[in-house]
């Protein structure tokens, strides 16, 4: 079987990403615009697992990158859940989640994968990659790319059908609990 799958490449940018506990998100751009998929700003391990109840299952162990983490797998209670499933690659050792693959209802299966340094004793990846299928991701209202002519309507969806979208996020530095103005995310 051969798969044909399109990466789409965006440049790279410097930006300031600010967060505020429970839910509030705000990237900055200082040169231009960034662009994320619809749902990923909602896409943290803590709404995951505060979003509702779920029968948690153990699925064994496995290595990622060398190290040992647990795989536990987390199925929602509530029929109407957007999350279907979660499958976290836990760090016992260190109490972080390496990786996390996450199929939801509106937006498809996406994955996380985060890399640890010199923020692990507060859980806080130095990077971290986001993976997903661009088939299943709305743009929001507004925002269309053009991928034809647009005379041939299924052609262009079959050339979305196998693209990834990738985005890694490197994090150089954080503030930790300085507190940040609600303004800032308006």
């Amino acid at each position: 079987m051969k798969t044909n799958v399109t990466f789409l490449k965006i440049p790279v940018a410097t930006v300031k990403i600010f967060f505020k506990k429970p839910n509030k998100l705000k990237i900055k751009n200082e040169k231009g615009i960034s662009f994320v998929p619809k749902g990923a700003v909602n896409i943290n391990l803590n709404n995951i697992l505060t979003s509702g109840k779920f029968t948690i299952i153990d699925a064994g162990v496995d290595k990622i990158n060398n190290t040992a983490v647990r795989v536990v797998k987390l199925l929602p209670e509530d029929d109407n859940a957007d999350v279907v499933l979660s499958t976290l690659y836990i760090d016992e050792t260190n109490l972080v989640i390496r990786k996390a693959k996450t199929t939801t209802r509106e937006n498809g299966s996406y994955e996380l994968e985060m890399s640890y340094g010199k923020y692990t004793d507060y859980g806080l990846p130095d990077k971290i990659i986001f993976s997903f299928n661009t088939k299943d991701y709305k743009l929001p209202k507004g925002v269309t790319f053009d991928f034809d002519d647009g005379s041939d309507a299924k052609k262009a969806e079959d050339k979305a059908k196998n693209k990834k979208g990738k985005a890694e996020i490197s994090i150089s530095s954080y503030i930790i609990n300085k507190g940040i103005a609600d303004t800032v995310f308006q």
